[in-house]
């Protein structure tokens, strides 16, 4: 008689295979998931990120440079005002542009992300000054007078 419960015990133990089995893959699952997570947020996400950034960065300088360029009037004596399009954000923050001894110098919070590009200006051009930030609506402002010409970078309300 003891060798029928005995077999009967073991028979009972069957069912618990199904679901030792299932439990094992979702801790599989969830551990891969896990490993998968912190490879990608803890190193490759935040290097694309930055790199993304800074091409971004790059670019909208470079275009807001050619709109610069292209805003100093060909004749003496003219006003001149020129909206440019700039990113609200670059990699998630904001951020400004200041001209800076004949060139436009993107400042951004991230180290990595960063630009400067120099202006081709013609002489009678005396000075670029001012600074836009991102936050506002970047606006070019051109004066001249008397053969020189003043460019101001200024930010319009949005």
């Amino acid at each position: 008689m003891r060798s029928r419960s005995v077999r009967r015990l073991v028979a009972d133990d069957r069912a618990a295979t199904p679901v030792v089995a299932k439990a094992l893959e979702a801790a599989i699952v969830v551990l891969f998931i896990g490993l998968l997570t912190s490879t990608l947020f803890g190193g490759v996400l935040p290097g694309y990120r930055s790199t993304a950034g800074d091409a971004v960065g790059e670019r909208a300088l470079s275009a807001a440079a050619a709109r610069v360029e292209q805003a100093v009037p060909a004749t003496a004596d003219a006003t001149v005002r020129l909206r440019v399009g700039l990113p609200d954000t670059i990699r998630g923050d904001t951020y400004r542009v200041r001209s800076d001894d004949g060139a436009l110098v993107l400042d951004h919070p991230h180290e990595a992300v960063d630009g400067r590009v120099p202006l081709a200006l013609p002489d009678r051009v005396a000075r670029v000054e001012g600074t836009w930030r991102s936050t506002g609506e970047a606006v070019i402002r051109v004066e001249s007078s008397d053969g020189r010409v003043v460019v101001r970078l200024e930010e319009a309300e949005r």
